[in-house]
């Protein structure tokens, strides 16, 4: 349990030009640019404060444009009214960080860049570098944690998990509370929201689940889940849960590729724990007249899947983590 005395003052939260104050909440846009047509891109946070003291945390959906799992996360947290009823603390939410990428069903920005490799940004810089800095500059100052929702990629499905910088014990110890079945313990990747956040020395949760463009129900219940262990386990919440096993920490990770081009079939999906050696699908061509086996090359467990029906040679199938 962190030391709550580290959080015995009610520090002062701004966003723009407005301060939240303690007890009460605050719908905030912050004008990023525009489009071509003259249409602000604007990002929408909604503030909430109790009257009592405690950590600021600030949760994220949508930094990339396509993985929605992340922004219905969100989404369903300020539906539950779970960050209206704090008893201490603050939550900054961000359900859709990367507008232009959702609604042109994009990971990106309008010139192909990627917001979580614009970190920490810079205010002149192309949209992706001026929503980055938003972000560095004016909100993660001002919190102590960050919980940053995404999902797999086009076609790829990740089982629940969460990231974190490797060696970050307060990142793990959050981690631990949030009670996903995987942590994962990765480096630093330039430009990231959690590299900038270490540099901060701000514990940051980078949460995965599902696939781009598809809402996948246990991915989502499993964050909304989460997010709320992770305050009540600061404090900041009353809530009761179901007993959980313990997640699993995964040290290293390594990609079985597909041996040959063709129709691909798993046979094993995500979250299941395989010894080396096992059929995990097949590969076959489109005429009937040739099958290989897809073959676990480590013991452990898949972190993630292709769902592309159709493959090359040294396509990307399944993650595993050992």
């Amino acid at each position: 349990m962190p030391d709550q005395s580290l959080y015995k003052e009610n520090r002062e939260i701004r966003l723009g030009n407005i301060e939240i104050l303690p007890g009460s909440s605050s719908r905030i846009n912050y004008n990023v640019g525009s489009l071509p047509s003259g249409n602000r891109v604007s990002i929408h946070m909604e503030a909430f404060r109790s009257e009592n003291p405690g950590p600021h945390i600030m949760v994220i959906g949508g930094v990339h444009g396509d993985e929605i799992n992340g922004v219905e996360i969100v989404r369903r947290l300020l539906e539950k009214e779970t960050l209206h009823n704090l008893k201490a603390g603050s939550v900054i939410a961000i359900p859709l960080l990367n507008v232009f990428g959702f609604i042109n069903f994009s990971r990106d920005v309008p010139d192909g860049k990627d917001v979580n490799r614009s970190f920490p940004g810079h205010l002149e810089g192309s949209l992706a570098s001026r929503v980055a800095r938003i972000i560095s500059k004016t909100v993660m100052p001002q919190v102590d944690v960050i919980i940053d929702c995404h999902s797999g990629g086009a076609n790829r499905f990740n089982y629940p998990q969460i990231r974190i910088s490797s060696g970050d014990e307060a990142s793990h110890e959050l981690a631990v509370a949030f009670n996903p079945p995987f942590i994962l313990h990765k480096g630093l990747l330039s430009g990231s929201l959690r590299k900038t956040a270490r540099l901060a020395n701000k514990p940051c949760l980078i949460y995965e689940g599902g696939e781009a463009l598809r809402l996948d129900g246990y991915s989502i219940a499993r964050g909304v889940t989460g997010i709320e262990r992770t305050l009540h386990y600061l404090g900041m919440i009353d809530a009761t849960f179901e007993q959980a096993w313990p997640p699993i920490d995964i040290e290293h990770t390594t990609w079985v590729r597909a041996p040959q081009a063709g129709l691909f079939i798993w046979s094993k999906s995500s979250g299941a724990k395989i010894k080396k050696g096992e059929p995990l699908g097949t590969i076959g061509d489109p005429y009937g007249t040739q099958k290989v086996a897809v073959l676990a090359s480590k013991e452990g467990y898949i972190l993630g899947h292709t769902n592309s029906p159709l493959v090359n040679q040294g396509d990307a199938l399944f993650h595993i983590g050992y």
